[in-house]
């Protein structure tokens, strides 16, 4: 699956042209079947792009909004990615929309996951739009080379659902959806910034296994094209 580049000359005016699109998704969702889902990723990239989308206006009372992949941290941490969701994303116009956290107050990150899957499961399938991120070492969503499940995550067998997930480069345990809750959504962006990021792209659209490089597995396999937004 190939992906379509959308260039633009710095992170302001990418935020404005993706929170343009993505609103307008939604906003057709909306119109044509009276709700329409989101999931997001965290991390300081999308920050401006949130408040951008926060500020469009659409019925956001119907609009359902999730992550893509959480820290196993309540939301009160300032590594929480419900914590920047809802000081950027939430707020304005859009602090109307239902949101559906991954993370819960559990005994562990199992059943917490566990919870995840029952809440995001009532949401519609497949999501209308998925924002995802990307880090230098190729990973998206919590599929991190070396992962304790990566092989699970990644599998299109996997059922749609959030998951647990380890690796050295995570930092704290990690909750996230499986491949196959993300590759079909009715638009699928890859949001990244930077030239080293590119460059990480540019490497992954190479041969190679898509262990070693995760986000591979959305560039080849996902059912939807990819629309990756991308600004120096």
């Amino acid at each position: 699956m190939s992906a379509t580049l959308h260039r633009y000359e710095n992170g302001e005016m990418l935020a404005e042209a993706l929170a343009h699109a993505v609103g307008a998704r939604l906003e057709a969702a909306v119109k044509s079947r009276g709700n329409a889902s989101i999931a997001v990723s965290g991390g300081s990239t999308p920050k401006a792009f949130f408040q951008a989308l926060s500020q469009r206006e659409l019925d956001w009372a119907k609009v359902s909004v999730t992550l893509v992949d959480e820290r196993f941290v309540p939301p009160e941490s300032n590594r929480s990615n419900h914590g920047l969701v809802a000081a950027n994303l939430l707020k304005n116009r859009a602090a109307e929309a239902r949101f559906v956290p991954l993370y819960h107050d559990a005994a562990s990150a199992e059943e917490a996951a566990a919870k995840a899957s029952a809440a995001v499961a009532d949401l519609n399938s497949p999501f209308d739009v998925v924002v995802l991120g990307m880090g230098t070492d190729g990973h998206t969503a919590s599929f991190f080379p070396g992962g304790t499940r990566l092989e699970e995550a990644l599998d299109p067998a996997t059922p749609r659902g959030v998951i647990t997930m380890e690796a050295d480069g995570a930092g704290e345990t990690r909750l996230t959806l499986t491949f196959s809750s993300l590759q079909d959504a009715g638009y699928l962006v890859l949001h990244i910034e930077g030239d080293a990021k590119k460059e990480v792209l540019a490497r992954a659209e190479m041969p190679g296994e898509e262990a070693e490089m995760p986000i591979r597995a959305v560039l080849r396999r996902a059912a939807s094209p990819l629309q990756v937004y991308w600004a120096p």
